[in-house]
C-alpha cells in the first residue's frame, strides 16, 4: 500500500517542509478524530504535481492562486490518508485511501481552498445509503493551503447531547481552526504523538484562567489514583497538579506545561510519579482559534501498570543503543590505531591513504554516535555532517585554504540512508578539497540539499580548477570514486553526475529516493 509520502509525490509539487506538516497534521489527527467523533481524510488537488498546491491565507476570502480548482469545474481531488474515531461509528468502514472524487461530488474540498475557510454542508450527504455530514477544513502552512481535511460524521446513530460531547465536540472545532489558521500542529511539538495521552485515556478543558470547566470519566479516575478524591470542576489545575506529584522538579515541570499552554506555547509528553505511586502520562495543548486564547486541553493517562510491561521494551531499545555505543567506541579505536599508524610510516603515499581511512572509519563511527542517541533509528544530518565536514580539512593537504559551506537542511533521514549517504558526501567534498585546488590555491565548496516528498538532491559545488580533459566517471579509477559509484548505487539506490558548470569549477548532482525503503 501507499504511503502519504509516496502519494504526496505522485499526486503535488509540495516542498520537504510542506509534507512535514501534512506528515506532523496526520500525526495529530487521531485526536481531532475523537474529538469529533468523525472520520478524517486528507485530500489533495490531483495532477497538480508542477504547481502551488493552494491559495494564500493572507486575509478573509483571500484569492484564488493558480492551480485552485474551481468548485464549479471538473477538478479531482485524491484522498491520501484516513483516520478513523474510536469514539463513535465510521462513515468509511472500507478504505478510502487513493480514491478520487470530483469537485462537483464534494464541492466543499475546492470552496475551502479558494476561500481559506471551514466550509459544511447544509444537508447531509448520502453515501452507500448512510447520512453522513461533511466539512472541509483547509490545511495552512506559512500562510498558503496546501492540503484540505474532510471531517465526515456518521449521522445514521443518534447523539444524545451531554456534557462529554459538547467538551469534546468544543475542543475539536477550537483545534480544526487552529489548523485553518496554520497555528496547528506547530513545527517540532509532535514528535512523541504516537505515545501521548489520548482522548479515551482523559481529557480535561481548562479555560483562560486555567480552571477546569469538564474533566471526562477518565481523566478524573487518574486524579483519584493520584491522591486528590473530590471533583475537579471550578479547580485550578496546575498548582492542583503540583501538589500531587512526588518529586518538586516534575511537579513544576508538569505545572509549567499547563501555564504555557494557556500561553498558547505547545506541549510534549512528560511522565510522573504521584505521591500515591501511580504514573501519569500528561501533555497540554494550547487553544487559540483565530489566535484569541480559549484556554487549553490536558490529555492524561494512568500507566502503572502499562509501565510494568514497558520496561522490557525499554530494556530492548537501551540495549541497541549500547550496541551503537559500543561500536562507536570500537571504530574509533581502530581510527586511533591506524592514525598511530601514519605517524610511524615513512611513506608519503601511505600516510595519505591510512589518513583517508582514518577518516572514512571516523565518519562511520559519527553515525553510530548519533544513533546510540536515537530512539527511533533516524539520525538527524544536518548535525551529523556538521561534526563529519571539518574532517575533511584535517586530511587536505596543509597548502589548501578551501571552506566547505552547508546551505540548507537535510532534515531527518532513517539509519539505513545515513552511513552510505555521510561517506559519499565526505568523499565528494573530500575529492574536491584535494583536485580542485592546485598549489595552495583559495576557493570554497559548497553543499546544497533540496529535500520533497520523495527525493533528497544534493549539489556539490566547488570553484576549482574543473574535471580534466576526457573525464569519465564511469571509468575513473580513484579509490574515492568508486566508493562513491558503489554507495550510490547499491545502498542508496540513486544516481549520480559529474559535471562542469558554465561559470568554472566542478558540480557533483546526487539524487537518492526517500520513499518506498525496503
Amino acid at each position: 500500500m501507499s504511503t502519504l509520502t509516496d502519494l504526496l509525490a505522485e499526486n503535488t509539487g509540495l516542498s520537504g517542509e510542506a509534507v512535514d506538516h501534512l506528515q506532523a497534521v496526520v500525526g495529530e489527527w487521531q485526536l481531532l478524530a475523537d474529538l469529533s467523533f468523525a472520520d478524517f481524510l486528507l485530500w489533495v488537488p490531483a495532477g497538480n504535481a508542477a504547481g502551488d498546491t493552494g491559495g494564500s491565507a493572507a486575509g478573509d476570502g483571500g484569492e484564488a492562486a493558480a492551480g485552485v480548482p474551481e468548485p464549479d469545474g471538473e477538478d479531482h481531488f485524491v484522498c491520501v490518508a484516513q483516520a478513523r474515531p474510536t469514539t463513535a461509528p465510521t462513515a468509511h468502514p472500507e478504505d478510502v485511501v487513493g480514491t478520487r472524487f470530483t469537485s462537483a461530488e464534494h464541492p466543499q474540498l475546492a470552496r475551502s481552498i479558494r476561500e481559506v475557510r471551514i466550509c459544511r454542508e447544509e444537508d447531509p450527504h448520502w453515501y452507500l445509503d448512510m447520512p453522513m455530514r461533511r466539512e472541509a477544513i483547509p490545511v495552512t502552512f506559512l500562510g498558503r493551503v496546501i492540503g484540505v481535511l474532510s471531517r465526515e460524521t456518521n449521522l445514521a446513530v443518534p447523539r444524545v447531547p451531554s456534557p462529554l460531547e459538547i467538551a469534546y465536540l468544543g475542543s475539536a472545532a477550537d483545534l480544526c481552526q487552529m489548523i485553518a489558521d496554520g497555528t496547528f500542529p506547530r513545527a517540532g511539538s509532535t514528535a512523541d504523538v504516537h505515545t501521548s495521552p489520548r482522548v479515551g485515556d482523559g481529557l480535561i478543558r481548562l479555560d483562560q484562567a486555567g480552571s477546569v470547566v469538564f474533566a471526562s470519566p477518565n481523566g478524573l479516575s487518574a486524579y483519584h489514583r493520584m491522591g486528590h478524591e473530590s471533583d475537579l470542576v471550578g479547580v485550578r489545575l496546575a498548582p492542583l497538579t503540583r501538589s500531587l506529584i512526588r518529586d518538586p522538579f516534575d511537579a513544576t515541570e508538569v505545572a509549567h506545561r499547563v501555564l504555557d499552554a494557556l500561553d498558547g506555547k505547545p506541549g510534549t509528553r512528560i511522565e510522573v510519579d504521584s505521591r500515591r505511586g501511580a504514573v501519569v502520562l500528561f501533555r497540554a495543548l494550547p487553544l487559540r482559534p483565530h489566535d484569541r486564547p480559549a484556554g487549553a486541553i490536558v490529555l492524561v493517562r494512568d500507566v502503572t501498570e502499562v509501565k510494568r510491561r514497558d520496561r522490557a521494551l525499554l530494556s530492548k531499545d537501551a540495549t541497541i543503543r549500547e550496541i551503537h555505543h559500543r561500536v562507536k567506541n570500537n571504530l574509533q579505536t581502530v581510527a586511533a590505531l591506524l592514525r598511530l599508524q601514519s605517524r610511524r610510516t615513512q611513506s608519503t603515499e601511505a600516510r595519505q591513504a591510512l589518513g583517508e581511512s582514518v577518516r572514512r572509519v571516523s565518519s562511520i563511527a559519527l553515525v553510530h554516535e548519533a544513533l546510540a542517541g536515537s530512539v527511533d533509528e533516524r539520525v538527524d544530518l544536518d548535525a551529523l555532517l556538521d561534526n563529519v565536514l571539518p574532517m575533511v580539512g584535517e586530511v587536505a593537504t596543509a597548502e589548501s585554504h578551501v571552506s566547505v559551506r552547508r546551505t540548507g537542511s537535510f532534515g531527518i533521514v532513517v539509519a539505513e540512508i545515513a552511513t552510505p549517504l555521510v561517506m559519499v558526501l565526505s568523499e565528494l567534498v573530500q575529492n574536491a578539497v584535494e583536485h580542485a585546488f592546485p598549489g595552495g590555491r583559495q576557493g570554497k565548496v559548497e553543499i546544497t540539499p533540496e529535500r520533497s516528498a520523495r527525493w533528497l538532491d544534493v549539489l556539490i559545488r566547488d570553484d576549482g580548477r574543473g574535471l580534466p580533459s576526457g573525464f569519465s566517471l564511469e571509468r575513473t579509477d580513484g579509490l574515492g570514486l568508486q566508493i562513491v559509484r558503489t554507495l550510490v548505487e547499491s545502498e542508496l539506490r540513486g544516481s549520480l553526475s559529474l559535471r562542469g558548470p558554465r561559470a568554472g569549477g566542478t558540480e557533483a548532482a546526487l539524487r537518492i529516493p526517500l520513499s518506498r525503503r525496503l
